[in-house]
């Protein structure tokens, strides 16, 4: 399930488990191309919480983790970024991050 990332649950989302989040822009290009990969990892990934913040609406967000170029993709465990990802890139590339962060706690999905 795609979460919408708000300055409310942010904390909250991020805290515990793995999570990705996709900083973006509705007014972006290549954000619109990696949306369909977001929305599939979701779907594909029920043990992985994802989800979308418009840097537009939550600048300060955006701000405190240095997001500077979009898409970025941040990726937390138990609260802290432990990678990131700028720009559109394959949808293999984000698996493997997440694998590697996963302490094989569950496969992810091809």
């Amino acid at each position: 399930m795609l979460i919408q990332i708000t300055d409310q649950n942010f904390q909250e989302v991020t805290s515990s488990g793995l999570v990705l989040i996709d900083f973006w822009a509705p007014w972006c290009g290549p954000c619109k191309m990696i949306t369909p990969t977001i929305e599939e990892i979701s779907k594909e990934n029920e043990n992985i919480k994802v989800g979308k913040l418009n840097v537009d609406d939550y600048p300060d967000l955006a701000g405190k983790y240095g997001v500077m170029s979009i898409p970025t993709l941040l990726f937390f465990k138990d609260g802290e970024v432990q990678d990131s990802s700028i720009g559109v890139v394959p949808k293999t590339v984000i698996q493997n991050k997440l694998a590697a962060l996963n302490d094989g706690a569950g496969n992810l999905a091809p």
